[in-house]
């Protein structure tokens, strides 16, 4: 374990789905990530919270990138998070951020996963978890695609029913108040209209 004094950079992040499932407001984790660097007697240098915003790559997250700004001026050296999954749920992303960390030789500390990135046997056990995460993820797109496919070919709609349509007995049936309308819309567009 590296001996130099932790400067650390809280990361926060909560999506409002991940809010209202596992309830890790901001504060609640602000307060976990404090008395956590208490007892590790980690400083801490400052605060980057990222509200309502997945941590899906290609997602811009202002905060995230000024952490990663700080580590590369050297305001800080060890980024602690409650979950892994605050950080990322790609292993893609994360074997990037593992390559930053150890170019910047900086260090990702998780209080809930014992995530510690300064030995071999860490960063394996991280791989690993990010697997386990991403796997996790996937499937859970599966099977919402495979249950709105099974619930669109039995006619329920699960949105707000488009024009020239209403929902009936969750079912999408036609809306005879407003079929003409669409009748006229495509009639136009056949006849060469926008």
């Amino acid at each position: 374990m590296n001996e130099e004094k932790k400067k650390c950079g809280l990361y926060l992040r909560v999506s409002t789905e991940d809010q209202a499932r596992e309830g890790f407001s901001l504060p609640e984790q602000r307060e976990r990530l404090e008395t956590f660097c208490k007892f590790k007697g980690y400083e801490i240098i400052d605060y980057y919270e990222d509200a309502g915003i997945s941590a899906k790559t290609g997602n811009h997250r202002p905060e995230f990138e000024r952490l990663k700004s700080d580590i590369k001026a050297k305001k800080i050296n060890t980024i602690v998070a409650l979950k892994l999954d605050r950080i990322t749920r790609s292993i893609y992303d994360w074997e990037n951020l593992m390559t930053f960390l150890d170019e910047n030789n900086a260090y990702l500390d998780c209080v809930n996963d014992e995530i510690n990135t300064t030995s071999a046997n860490g960063k394996m056990i991280s791989r690993l978890l990010m697997s386990v995460s991403q796997n996790e993820i996937e499937r859970t797109s599966e099977r919402t695609k495979i249950g709105l496919a099974g619930a669109i070919k039995s006619g329920h709609i699960p949105h707000v029913a488009p024009l020239g349509y209403k929902h009936e007995d969750k079912r999408l049936v036609i809306d005879y108040s407003t079929k003409d309308i669409v009748v006229r819309i495509f009639d136009l567009y056949y006849n060469g209209y926008s």
